[in-house]
């Protein structure tokens, strides 16, 4: 039997709402890896929808448990970063990637949507993130992530040459960059990568589903960064995890919830343990 693959995942954790390690965890888990949850934050809800949510900043929590993971000789095959509560926090996802440096680097630089940063997230953490991003062998941001990295205007839609262009200046750091959430100028939307070790570009056009649920751009990383492990090329677990997506969406749209309440993807968790259990 094959030795079971690990994941750090350092991201927050909310109690109710779909979103970090609330989906990372059962995610990576039916796609037969194991998720080693490390918390930046641990909410009372996500912060999308809800009001008065209880935060707790677990910064002083990282570098010790980093430490003793290393101390414990854990084989862990990728350090997969994501919301950050605070500027030191970025030290110490560069502590764990160095602690680790077998481990594949996964950076999803969760710092803002539809145009704006979230309001947790400072100019100085923003320009820390860009500074984690250069230690990344990939990174996954949305299109407001890669405006907010690339210091350019949010853009209503882009022409299939430019959103390259921002890819590949994108990896000047990171060895690889997938983008998602694109609307292209010709009426459509795409996730795109580009891979700077072979300079193989590719986009996975979408058909828009008329609803934005929170937490989408977590499933969608943790699900390529299982790909990933499993051996998939970049291109095709960007393709995987698209679809994905629109599977999980799909099927929680009219479920009469409120859209805070997220992605109901526990309802097709059943398609990755199939394609990826034993």
């Amino acid at each position: 039997m094959e030795k079971q693959l690990k994941v750090a995942a350092i991201h927050d954790i909310s109690g109710f709402g779909r979103c970090a390690l609330t989906v990372i965890i059962p995610i990576i888990s039916a796609m037969g890896i194991q998720c080693i949850a490390v918390p930046t934050a641990v909410l009372s809800t996500h912060t999308g929808g809800f009001d008065n949510f209880i935060l707790r900043d677990t910064s002083d929590f990282l570098s010790p448990c980093c430490k003793h993971y290393k101390n414990l000789g854990i084989d862990i095959n990728a350090v997969y970063s994501g919301f950050l509560a605070s500027e030191e926090q970025v030290d110490s996802c560069i502590e764990f990637f160095t602690a680790f440096p077998d481990a594949l680097k996964i950076v999803d630089p969760v710092m803002g949507d539809d145009g704006a940063a979230y309001k947790t997230y400072t100019k100085g953490l923003i320009e820390r993130t860009k500074e984690l991003t250069a230690h990344a062998d990939i990174i996954t941001p949305n299109l407001t992530e890669a405006a907010l990295l690339l210091d350019e205007e949010y853009p209503e839609a882009l022409s299939e040459k430019r959103i390259r262009s921002w890819a590949e200046r994108l990896c000047k750091n990171a060895k690889a960059a997938v983008i998602t959430g694109i609307p292209l100028d010709e009426g459509s939307f795409a996730n795109v990568s580009f891979d700077s070790k072979n300079g193989e570009f590719n986009l996975y056009r979408w058909e828009r589903i008329p609803v934005s649920y929170p937490g989408t751009g977590d499933i969608f990383a943790s699900v390529f960064t299982g790909c990933i492990l499993k051996g998939y090329s970049i291109s095709e677990a960007v393709n995987y995890a698209s679809s994905f997506c629109e599977r999980a969406i799909r099927a929680t749209i009219d479920n009469g919830e409120p859209i805070r309440n997220g992605v109901e993807f526990e309802r097709v968790l059943g398609k990755l343990c199939k394609d990826f259990g034993d």
